[in-house]
């Protein structure tokens, strides 16, 4: 899980550098969970926003492999309104 921590904090802290990160880490039943939460802009042009996630899902791709591995799951949606922002997490089992 260190590594997930590690992984995920960082790339997300590079996408929207200097910024504030909100990180939770929780533990349910069989699993333990971590949600990063950034503030890197929404982009309007959906072109931009597929480089964007494309660039993101590149960079974490090891985090992705890694998780894989261990029977867990990853993924980032845009944080829901009135918020702003990306919320990354990984979930992997206990």
């Amino acid at each position: 899980m260190t590594y997930a921590v590690t992984e995920l904090v960082s790339v997300t802290a590079g996408m929207s550098p200097g910024k504030e990160l909100y990180v939770s880490l929780r533990h349910r039943g069989d699993a333990v969970r971590l949600l990063v939460w950034d503030q890197h802009p929404h982009h309007v042009e959906p072109d931009i926003t597929a480089l964007c996630e494309a660039r993101r899902r590149r960079a974490l791709w090891l985090l992705a492999a890694v998780t894989d591995d261990w029977g867990g799951e990853w993924g980032m949606c845009e944080a829901p309104q009135p918020q702003s922002g990306t919320k990354s997490w990984v979930v992997l089992p206990r």
